[in-house]
């Protein structure tokens, strides 16, 4: 004030005092901040080494059988990994959580559990304390959000194949069978020995549906009722006979989930070659 007041009137300062003589001040600059100890980053984004040791440790106790350190490490960071890339997709697509919101889930938590108080001890007894529990359901909230709307993009249709199968563990059998085919055998009949209870009828799927990309690639290939040659795969050797073709059938619960899955899989292994991780661990 007394600065601002010498200022207006000529250099003489309230009361008539003279104007005290101008010094230069120097401001020390605020200290550095100590860096959190870290497990990693992704995309800068650090992983503290104090939540990643709490969910080891919280993995380890859900286990039957304690995982070697170092395997049970490797799946905690994956999966911080891919919660972190997912919730940071989430932000890019606009998601967002305030903390009304959030407070809001704790709130809705609480009531699950049974009251803020048994919601405080689970807390307690997982390692979490207030902050650490506001940040990690903060991202699981925001990472959510990213996987449902990755999987709601999977089409509920698709084209689907309806195959019948030979399957036999022995090149030399299915050889045989092969060849039976050629000179003109029934192919259903031949099934129904090798597997009297289904006979051989796997049913409908979609493509990216089966394990064996061979096998797979074999079907769709086929006409309505031709047959293929053998196809090795990691069970045994497919004979395969196409009954019938539909360009867009609902999708079965089983094959849905699965082309969920593997649609999620897909789009977090595109983030991870798009994005820099680091691990500090050993």
């Amino acid at each position: 004030m007394l600065l601002l007041a010498s200022c207006s009137s000529g250099g003489i300062g309230i009361g008539n005092l003279p104007s005290p003589t101008p010094t230069l001040t120097v401001t020390p600059a605020p200290p550095t901040a100590t860096p959190v100890p870290s497990a990693g980053t992704v995309n800068g984004e650090t992983i503290p080494l104090a939540e990643f040791s709490a969910e080891v440790t919280r993995y380890q106790a859900a286990q039957a059988t304690p995982a070697p350190e170092a395997e049970a490490q490797r799946v905690v960071f994956d999966d911080l990994v891919a919660q972190i890339l997912l919730a940071q997709g989430a932000a890019e697509a606009g998601f967002t959580l305030d903390d009304a919101a959030l407070q809001a889930r704790i709130e809705a938590l609480a009531a699950q559990v049974g009251g803020a108080e048994q919601l405080s001890a689970w807390q307690q007894e997982h390692g979490y304390n207030q902050e650490d529990f506001k940040a990690a359901l903060r991202r699981a909230s925001a990472a959510a959000w990213m996987r449902d709307k990755i999987i709601a993009a999977v089409p509920l249709s698709a084209p689907q194949v309806h195959i019948r199968q030979i399957l036999l563990y022995n090149e030399e059998v299915a050889q045989k069978y092969a060849d039976q085919l050629q000179a003109g055998a029934d192919f259903d009949a031949l099934a129904a020995q090798v597997d009297p209870v289904t006979g051989g009828d796997i049913g409908w799927f979609p493509r990216n549906y089966l394990a064996e990309t061979a096998v797979e690639e074999a079907a769709f290939s086929l006409q309505a009722g031709a047959t293929s040659a053998i196809i090795p795969s990691q069970v045994g050797y497919h004979l395969l006979k196409l009954l019938e073709t539909q360009p867009d059938r609902p999708l079965s619960p089983d094959a849905l989930q699965t082309l969920q899955t593997r649609a999620l899989k897909e789009w977090l292994a595109q983030r991870r070659q798009q994005s820099t991780i680091v691990s500090n661990l050993n």
